[in-house]
């Protein structure tokens, strides 16, 4: 499955990237039928899926247009814990040419299905995610997701192969490494997770390997929620031009949407993802504008149909027609999740609002981490926050001019006061994959 591609922003794109433009009526048409395909193949192999349609009083039949789809009942992640390992495959092993699972960091991980098909449905996706960042055949793109179980590296892996790109497998970590391939390969883009390429930029800056003065031109971040200040900090440090792509493993892995050159959202494919905004305490579908919770269904997955699975991210279809042409629809960009919501003294708190207070405040790095506790029966919350260099070695006066910024700007986001621990360059621990922010303590 081999294509050349080049970059549709230069007027022309290959057959591969096509179905990003196809005529909205065309797109529902292709939506509809692979809609009635796959929930008859789940409703068939499927018997957690049959038992749910049955309790409805609904067979495959009842999906007469795409609106029917409201009918059908949610998937959840405790779906896929329940029926671990493989009580959710519609295909059998035979036909299972790849495992992935995630992280399992609470108890059994999830585990995930791929036919030989859902393999180049996936490269297909990548391909068009990296088509949409300006990517094409010539560039050598450094892959810095983590292989192995994690869906992110092969996802990737894939996608620039058959885009025709220079893939190099180097996966996450061994920073030095990172640096030395980054500068010596001639690499002009890289993915990665968007903190470990900040940390990846300020170890280059300590080595004094100036990466504005290299072949690299195109960061393709995602994996974790940031946010457009953290793109303007990254694009400023380093000259290159930054995209969020958004995937998950549940539903492929990365490849269900990706930014283009316009900046403003990302395309879901959703020839593949059929994509609703649900009101996430009613399970209400919300028109597109609205904010509410993102549901996806695969349209033409084999081996493991999921069909209106909650992703518990907030965001909003953009009504609008993209300046890019495409006429996939996009979602805003997620900046939160609703079950990464913690609740202090009564307010709720996401960890992206501690992010945007501090990269309101010069001489912060945008490393932090939340750290919640309970003290005499109430929730204490501690953000512990990087400084540069420049004011860490200037003790007290610029600390405390920062510390009293910082305060102010987190207590006009939040509504609350939060303790707050200024820390030397360093001192919190990075991580080669997904940051973690939020350290719980409160016990019970």
């Amino acid at each position: 499955m081999h294509h050349e591609l080049w970059n549709d922003a230069a007027g022309g794109f290959h057959p591969v990237s096509a179905p990003d433009f196809l005529p909205e009526a065309q797109l529902r048409e292709v939506q509809l039928r692979r809609l009635k395909a796959v929930v008859g193949r789940a409703y068939e192999k499927v018997p957690l899926f049959r038992q749910r349609l049955e309790k409805r009083g609904l067979t495959p039949e009842s999906m007469q247009s795409l609106a029917d789809i409201a009918k059908l009942p949610f998937t959840v992640k405790t779906d896929l814990r329940d029926t671990y390992p493989f009580g959710l495959f519609a295909s059998p092993m035979a036909d299972v040419v790849r495992l992935h699972a995630s992280s399992g960091t609470t108890g059994k991980p999830i585990v995930v299905a791929y036919t030989r098909e859902d393999v180049e449905v996936w490269a297909e996706v990548m391909t068009r995610t990296f088509a949409a960042c300006g990517l094409h055949r010539g560039d050598i793109v450094q892959n810095a997701f983590g292989y192995g179980l994690f869906t992110g590296g092969l996802g990737a892996h894939y996608g620039a192969e058959t885009l025709g790109a220079t893939v190099i497998p180097i996966s996450g970590g061994n920073t030095d490494r990172q640096i030395m391939v980054l500068r010596d390969f001639g690499v002009t883009a890289i993915c990665a997770t968007p903190s470990y390429f900040m940390h990846l930029a300020e170890k280059a800056m300590e080595m004094g390997v100036d990466l504005k003065a290299m072949p690299l031109r195109v960061g393709v971040f995602g994996a974790e929620p940031w946010s457009d200040a953290m793109r303007a900090r990254i694009e400023a440090d380093t000259g290159i031009k930054a995209f969020d792509i958004y995937g998950l493993s549940e539903i492929i892995g990365p490849g269900v949407a990706s930014e283009c050159s316009q900046h403003e959202g990302l395309h879901v494919f959703e020839d593949h993802f059929y994509p609703e905004i649900i009101d996430p305490e009613t399970g209400e579908v919300l028109p597109d504008g609205s904010e509410g919770e993102l549901v996806l269904t695969t349209l033409s997955k084999k081996a493991m149909p999921m069909i209106r699975y909650r992703t518990r991210d907030i965001t909003a279809i953009l009504p609008e027609r993209c300046g890019c042409g495409r006429t996939i629809r996009r979602i805003r960009r997620i900046g939160r999740r609703s079950d990464d919501m913690f609740i202090i003294r009564g307010v709720n708190v996401y960890p992206s609002q501690v992010e945007a207070a501090l990269l309101n405040v010069e001489g912060t790095l945008p490393h932090y981490q939340i750290l919640l506790t309970r003290e005499q029966g109430l929730d204490q919350m501690t953000v512990e926050v990087e400084v540069t260099p420049e004011v860490f070695s200037d003790k007290v006066r610029a600390l405390e001019e920062v510390r009293a910024r910082l305060a102010h700007a987190i207590e006009h986001i939040l509504g609350i006061r939060v303790g707050l621990r200024l820390v030397g360059p360093h001192s919190i621990q990075r991580s080669e994959g997904k940051a973690k922010r939020v350290i719980d303590k409160r016990n019970g």
